[in-house]
């Protein structure tokens, strides 16, 4: 039997910014709706398009460059791991694991490090090893656990995770899902101590609800969580995969109540943009159930995505961008507390990250991304006319002074 033959397109002369998006429409999956900019070069906040207009990135990724892009100690460490070893599997050790789990442990002031690669792969390892902890340490009858999670959450788009989702465009279409799941509204301690009981082997949140529009909690509710997961004998579970990592002006969200989960999902900054580089962190109790061949990941801690993950680390190490994003945290309130009334109706800010709700008379969160895009300013939407702005934490207080100037005038 013969192979058919297949046409591979020539390489030809570069396409225009329009050709390239037309481009994509036959070939690639329609599962995004992005902005109609084609990014073709980066350094620090500012990307460029094929045709060479410069924009202001005010999303960095949602959070997957929080040091901006290309940072130099980042591109650093990748060049020189290139030139040594890229992959071995976990089939064997390699050189750079042990240092990273290493600096991942004593950043996050927890014992133990489960690499992965992508954000949905940490929750999904996370909600494995809360079952196996139930069924080992807590002593859940086999297949009984349960993981109470949040109204309104967003923990990644595997078909467990958007079983609990209540977002029907993530959600509708999907099914079945899996069981062993119980929604509670966030933010409700009553609520949610009504959901656990002896079944329950975790609380899964965000300590900071980021697709649902930056939902903060009120002062307390994660203390509430803590001391209730305790006294009930689960697990809390923070999924710090968009506000962990220097976003919200601390290393860790949770830190604004000095709380302490027993487990950390980290994921999208810790790559630092090159890489995917996701993990699980825990207690030694609690991680320590896992024996080999109960979990694994082909790339998971490979020593590329070790390499990058221990550049990031070492920045963290020095609080440099926690304090920027602090600092200019409080610029960023500021400024959108001037427009409030004039445009904005309300925002919810905590650090560099901010859900801002646009009067809908003036249009919906798409349209004003797309005025802001002809600003030069890029930003992306979410649920009804709520922009979320999440800047690089490497931006400037006078970049984040002509953002707001764009975004005022799109508000105009």
């Amino acid at each position: 039997m013969t192979a058919p033959t297949r046409t591979v397109p020539a390489q030809a002369a570069p396409r225009s910014s329009a050709e390239l998006i037309q481009a994509e429409g036959p070939v690639l999956a329609h599962n995004y709706h992005p902005l109609p900019v084609v990014v073709a070069r980066a350094e620090g906040v500012w990307v460029e398009d094929v045709e060479g207009r410069r924009y202001l990135d005010m999303l960095a990724g949602y959070s997957a460059l929080n040091f901006g892009h290309r940072h130099p100690a980042l591109i650093e460490a990748a060049h020189r791991q290139l030139d040594q070893l890229t992959l071995t599997s976990r089939a064997f050790h390699n050189d750079r694991l042990a240092g990273f789990a290493e600096g991942l442990a004593a950043l996050t002031g927890l014992d133990m490090v489960l690499p992965m690669n992508t954000g949905a792969e940490a929750v999904e390892s996370g909600i494995k090893v809360a079952r196996k902890w139930a069924y080992d340490v807590k002593g859940v009858p086999a297949d009984r656990a349960t993981i109470v999670v949040a109204g309104g959450n967003f923990h990644g788009r595997t078909t467990t995770i958007v079983g609990f989702s209540d977002d029907d465009t993530a959600r509708v279409g999907f099914g079945p899902f899996a069981p062993g799941f119980r929604t509670v509204p966030y933010n409700d301690l009553a609520a949610l101590e009504a959901a656990v009981d002896e079944t329950t082997a975790a609380v899964l949140i965000e300590p900071i609800q980021g697709e649902a529009g930056v939902v903060i909690p009120d002062d307390g509710y994660l203390t509430g969580v803590r001391e209730l997961t305790r006294r009930a004998g689960c697990l809390f579970i923070a999924d710090e995969i968009q506000s962990g990592l220097g976003r919200t002006g601390t290393t860790l969200a949770v830190e604004h109540e000095s709380v302490v989960p027993d487990m950390l999902l980290l994921g999208k900054a810790l790559g630092g943009g090159i890489v995917p580089v996701s993990a699980v962190v825990a207690r030694r109790e609690v991680l320590g159930v896992l024996g080999p061949g109960q979990h694994g990941s082909t790339f998971g801690g490979n020593p590329l995505a070790a390499a990058v993950g221990s550049a990031v680390v070492e920045l963290l190490a020095t609080g440099e961008f926690q304090r920027r994003a602090a600092e200019l945290g409080a610029q960023l309130r500021d400024g959108l507390a001037a427009l409030t009334g004039k445009g904005v109706t309300g925002f919810r800010a905590r650090g560099l990250w901010a859900g801002v709700d646009i009067d809908p008379a003036l249009g919906t969160g798409r349209e004003i991304s797309e005025r802001l895009l002809k600003e030069g300013v890029l930003v992306k939407d979410t649920h009804g006319s709520t922009i979320r702005l999440a800047p690089p934490l490497t931006i400037t207080a006078e970049e984040l002074t002509s953002a707001l100037g764009c975004l005022e005038r799109a508000l105009g």
